[in-house]
């Protein structure tokens, strides 16, 4: 497994950031989600091939969850 980052933007409050944490958890291919609302960071792990997948998952869930929310890989 390999660890991933990116910059989160645009969370307003910290429940928000711990309820998005909570829908990303359910997301098979990655493992480990943490948001860190004060510093604006996601972080997961996953197994490289499944990078493309799970980015692509986790954006789904957060424009679902949190529409005005924004994230780019770091």
């Amino acid at each position: 497994m390999k660890k991933y980052k990116c910059k989160i933007k645009g969370l307003d409050c910290v429940n928000c950031a711990n309820e998005l944490e909570e829908a990303l958890r359910k997301i098979t291919v990655i493992d480990n989600v943490n948001i860190s609302f004060m510093a604006e960071k996601l972080t997961f792990e996953c197994e490289e091939e499944n990078k493309d997948v799970a980015l692509e998952n986790i954006t789904k869930v957060i424009k679902k969850e949190e529409p005005d929310v924004t994230i780019e890989e770091v």
